[in-house]
C-alpha cells in the first residue's frame, strides 16, 4: 500500500511552514493601522531595518515581489505619504525609496500593536528552540532557491 502524502515529513514541514505563514499574515494585518496592508507593512519593515534608500529593484528581491506587485504598493505607500520615491542621484534612470515622518509613526504604530504578540511568543519558547530550528529552515530555504 502506497504511503499518503501526511505520512511523508517533508510533506508535513511544507503543510507547517504554509499554516505559519498564514497564521503570521493573518496576526500582523489584524494590528496594523486602518488602511494599512501586509504588503505594505512588510516594505516598512524592510525599510526600518536596512534603512533608507533601498532600490526598489532590491525591495522586490528582498520580499519576493514581482515588479507589479511591488509597484502597486509603492505607489499606495507614495499616496499615503508613508513614503517618499526620489530618482537616484547618481542614475536618474533608477529610484530610492526612503520613509517619511508619517511612514515612521505608522511603522512604529504597527511595531507597538505587534508587541504583545510578539512578547507572547517569546514567552512561549525558549531562544535555544528558535536557533535550534534555523539551520534547517535556512538549509531549507536556500536549497529552494538554488532549485530550478
Amino acid at each position: 500500500m502506497a504511503a499518503e502524502p501526511e505520512d511523508h515529513p517533508d510533506v508535513q514541514v511544507f503543510d507547517e511552514i504554509r499554516y505559519i505563514e498564514h497564521l503570521v499574515r493573518t496576526a500582523i494585518a489584524r494590528k496594523l493601522p486602518v488602511g494599512l496592508t501586509y504588503p505594505q507593512f512588510e516594505v516598512m519593515n524592510l525599510l526600518s531595518r536596512r534603512g533608507d534608500g533601498i532600490a526598489p529593484v532590491d525591495i522586490a528581491r528582498a520580499l519576493q515581489m514581482t515588479k507589479n506587485g511591488l509597484t502597486n504598493t509603492l505607489q499606495r505607500l507614495a499616496a499615503r505619504k508613508l513614503i517618499r520615491v526620489d530618482g537616484c542621484e547618481a542614475d536618474g534612470r533608477r529610484k530610492r525609496i526612503w520613509f517619511t515622518a508619517e511612514g515612521r509613526t505608522a511603522y512604529g504604530q504597527s511595531i507597538a500593536a505587534l508587541r504583545p504578540k510578539m512578547e507572547g511568543l517569546r514567552d512561549g519558547f525558549t531562544p535555544k528552540e528558535f536557533r535550534e530550528a534555523l539551520p534547517f529552515l535556512k538549509a531549507l530555504r536556500t536549497w529552494l532557491g538554488e532549485k530550478p
